[in-house]
């Protein structure tokens, strides 16, 4: 619990937030020029070369499909065809396309990055699904405020420092046997 709130807080889950938002409101203001720069610095933001190649494949994956099953036009006219686009990014930009709100949105993709951290958790530890379900409770205040105050940080002001959880994840690139990409 206490790893996936720093990781929430001081690290990519607080970073890919306001990347998240940025996309979302640059989608929202049709200003392309700034959704690609966000996206560029999304994509920069990747600690470690595994972390790069999960995010940009999870969102241009993402986008794949969504424009697929839900196409919008400002979508497709946001992203360059065959373009690698952050996860964060990809869903921000989705859901200002179509119409989600910000603040609701924001703090369902702050829950499902916890959801998926305590899955991962479930899955290494001695930890049974109830216990994995009590964690993600736990850390409702927290995904909570974080979708807060992504949403008054401004992309200038952001900077992560989860130095552990980064070092674990350069780390975990080079291992020989893994159960997870990344």
């Amino acid at each position: 619990e206490g790893w996936i709130a720093d990781v929430l807080v001081h690290g990519a889950g607080c970073s890919d937030l306001i990347f998240f938002a940025e996309a979302w409101r640059a989608l929202a203001a049709a200003d392309t020029p700034r959704l690609r720069h966000v996206a560029q610095l999304a994509a920069a933001f990747a600690v470690s070369a595994e972390r790069r190649l999960e995010t940009l494949g999870q969102g241009t994956a993402f986008l794949a499909a969504v424009g697929t099953v839900w196409p919008h036009p400002a979508l497709l006219a946001a992203f360059q065809a065959g373009a690698e686009i952050a996860y964060p990014v990809a869903v921000g930009a989705s859901t200002a396309a179509h119409g989600l709100p910000l603040a609701a949105s924001a703090h369902a993709f702050l829950q499902a990055f916890a959801a998926n951290l305590v899955s991962a958790g479930v899955r290494l530890v001695p930890l049974g699904q109830t216990d994995g379900q009590r964690v993600l409770a736990a850390l409702e205040p927290v995904i909570a405020e974080m979708a807060r105050r992504a949403l008054v940080t401004p992309l200038d002001a952001m900077g992560a420092s989860a130095f552990r959880a980064d070092l674990a994840s350069l780390r975990h690139e080079t291992q020989y046997t893994r159960l997870f990409r990344s």
